[in-house]
């Protein structure tokens, strides 16, 4: 494994490794944290449905949380202008391999935001690791020229300063947020999270993310059970952008969930929501 991950199991699912496992990938610029009460929500919802419990893994992407920060080597190298082409690639086989260490075949993968592009190249790389996928609050776009050098920019300014402004906006609310995005108390949180995640480390997400493929061309090869789920006020991923990422997967059954009132990271605004959908897709996976 070149990159190492920091995995946080949530329930082991009785180490049963004929059952499907749960892996939630969370979004830019926090920690698995994210997770925290959609996890609990979704094995809570799942033992009074009476269904056989699964493992539910909430590894932290590298550079987030507890995530070791992989050299640039490790990372596949770097472009002229700073991003990583292969940092994408070399994260979806680490989570792979981190499924297959622990002797499963398949994931049930689940990812918001930049949680996606990674669920989504897993899907590319490694099919045959796919019991299903949700993509929550995510785009199948690689990002712009301008998104592209904005990103770069935002690590080099966080390497040598250290500093976590670049990226704060993922905390302040505009008065088209929803109500929980606009409470004192999701400011306080994500504020929090976003201090405390290493400069060094969003800096690599951020390069990462520049340097990563377009992905549109993956959505109608799948087949296996799929959810969509977004929040009606995303500014980013709203059901306009959500929409066709459903119907561009013409192979398989897309459910697609709407959330109301709700932002971007629609897992921590509306953990019990989520939830619910996830545990449909698990249903759906048997």
């Amino acid at each position: 494994m070149t990159i190492e991950l920091n995995n946080n199991i949530y329930t082991d699912g009785g180490n049963d490794t004929e059952t499907t496992p749960v892996v939630l990938v969370h979004g830019f610029p926090v920690d698995h944290r994210m997770w925290d009460e959609c996890a609990a929500a979704l094995r809570d919802q799942a033992v009074k449905r009476g269904v056989k419990p699964f493992a539910i893994w909430v590894p932290d992407m590298p550079g987030a949380g507890e995530g070791p920060i992989p050299s640039d080597e490790d990372s596949g190298g770097k472009d002229a202008d700073g991003a990583f082409p292969y940092g994408l690639d070399r994260m979806a086989d680490a989570y792979v391999d981190l499924l297959h260490a622990a002797g499963y075949g398949k994931a049930i993968w689940v990812g918001l935001s930049m949680g996606g592009y990674l669920i989504l190249d897993i899907q590319r790389l490694h099919p045959e690791a796919v019991a299903a996928l949700a993509l929550c609050d995510t785009k199948a776009d690689a990002d712009s020229a301008d998104m592209r050098l904005k990103r770069v920019a935002i690590a080099t300014d966080c390497e040598t300063t250290g500093t976590h402004e670049p990226v704060m906006g993922f905390a302040v609310p505009s008065e088209a947020d929803s109500t929980v995005k606009q409470s004192d108390a999701y400011y306080r949180q994500f504020e929090t999270w976003i201090n405390e995640q290493p400069a060094d480390g969003i800096a690599w997400r951020e390069r990462m993310a520049a340097g990563r493929p377009d992905l549109n061309d993956v959505l109608p090869n799948i087949n296996v059970p799929v959810a969509v789920i977004c929040g009606d006020k995303d500014p980013s991923s709203p059901p306009a952008v959500m929409k066709p990422v459903a119907d561009a997967m013409t192979k398989t059954d897309v459910t697609m969930t709407v959330i109301d009132d709700c932002g971007h990271f629609s897992a921590y605004e509306h953990p019990d929501q989520v939830a619910a959908a996830l545990l449909e897709l698990v249903k759906r996976v048997g």
